[in-house]
């Protein structure tokens, strides 16, 4: 390379390291095409089954069923239990949107709860302040796959008669005890969007835990009918019999997933050591500068979804993420209150009720992480870091 080149590369911005990309294990691209050519390319396919079976005996878990989206699965448990107006389910404020509007479309009142300060899942200590004689449901989300505090969360519910819904969109073969997450409420939902761990580009789960409700979600994925009842040879002709939408996935997607939950050893090994190499590297020092890193209680196996930070005022928040972008680094933040959104403050949310989660969601930073990050890359975010805060010292 000649000079001029040399200096015209030194000049070139660094390459851009993303949050987030979607990553391939190998075969996904094999079991797409064997799907097309098999010429069962919509729902409840071959590779459909065996990617719920797989889930059902990881989880132990009565039944799952693919579907569309985590979103779909919400709205599924929100139909399976029948939520209806007048009702109450009680959720974090922290959370993605579907967490409540999947309730709110059957004209259930969302109630918000805030969140604890280490592990910024919902704090059970808050929970029963907010019941009342319409509660119905309790969410528990997973915040970056780790686990709610789940025993109490689980004894409130039996002694107050309510269901308890896991959205465990963070927390796929994540642990609360030894027990999988997801399979510790009544139902949970999953979700394989290209941002998860296990991806699919988009698609979810629904996990059954209850029984009683697995004939009826067979219905309420199909639109409502008792297909699946004529495919088993238990009625002569199928028709529309109860509530439902179109919840099923399709088999191409299901294939793409396949490859993905057969390396599901290999990402979570790769996750924990992204996870644990920030840690490494970042504990200890960025500390003394007064930012939070992730808390894992010992009761929890996290998933390592997420490496977020918590820094000490919203103005120093914004200017890390200014400094990060501008070295080619794309670090964001996470969820705005939902107690704060038009909606929310329509459901009587109003500032002040989840100061918790006012806070975090000001000060909240989440570091680049996907399953190829390249050591040299993850380097780069945490020389980055340490240039800003040597920065601020000096």
């Amino acid at each position: 390379m000649g000079y001029h080149a040399r200096i015209r590369t030194m000049r070139e911005p660094p390459v851009r390291i993303p949050f987030n990309r979607a990553v391939l294990t190998g075969r996904e691209l094999e079991y797409v095409r064997q799907a097309v050519h098999g010429m069962h390319t919509s729902g409840d396919g071959p590779f459909t089954a065996r990617c719920a079976r797989l889930l059902e005996s990881e989880l132990g878990a009565e039944r799952v069923i693919l579907t569309p989206s985590c979103t779909d699965a919400l709205e599924m448990c929100a139909l399976l239990l029948d939520i209806a107006p007048g009702d109450e389910v009680i959720l974090p404020s922290f959370a993605f949107v579907s967490t409540a509007s999947a309730f709110a479309l059957r004209g259930a009142k969302p109630v918000f709860v805030d969140i604890r300060e280490d592990t910024l899942n919902l704090d059970e200590s808050r929970i029963e302040e907010r019941i009342t004689s319409r509660t119905r449901v309790i969410v528990a989300l997973h915040y970056a796959g780790v686990a709610c505090a789940m025993d109490p969360i689980l004894a409130l519910a039996e002694r107050r008669g309510l269901r308890v819904v896991e959205d465990n969109a963070h927390g796929l073969f994540g642990r609360y005890a030894g027990r999988p997450l997801g399979a510790l409420g009544c139902l949970g939902t999953l979700s394989f969007h290209e941002t998860k761990n296990l991806t699919c580009g988009e698609g979810g789960a629904l996990v059954l835990n209850d029984p009683a409700l697995v004939e009826r979600a067979e219905i309420v994925r199909d639109k409502g009918t008792n297909r699946q009842q004529l495919f088993r040879g238990e009625v002569d002709r199928y028709t529309w019999v109860d509530l439902g939408s179109s919840f099923v996935l399709s088999d191409i997607l299901a294939a793409f997933l396949w490859a993905q939950l057969e390396s599901r050893a290999e990402i979570a090994r790769r996750r924990r050591e992204l996870w644990q190499a920030y840690d490494d590297a970042l504990r200890g020092w960025i500390e003394a500068y007064g930012v939070r890193l992730p808390t894992i209680p010992e009761e929890c196996e996290p998933t390592h979804h997420l490496f977020p930070l918590l820094l000490p005022t919203p103005a120093e928040r914004s200017a890390l993420l200014a400094h990060l972008r501008a070295d080619g680094i794309y670090a964001v933040f996470h969820y705005a209150p939902l107690h704060l959104s038009p909606m929310g403050q329509a459901a009587g949310g109003r500032p002040g009720d989840c100061p918790v989660t006012e806070r975090v969601s000001d000060c909240l930073l989440r570091l680049p992480l996907y399953n190829d990050l390249a050591p040299v890359d993850q380097e780069r975010v945490v020389d980055s870091i340490g240039r800003f805060y040597s920065a601020r010292r000096d």
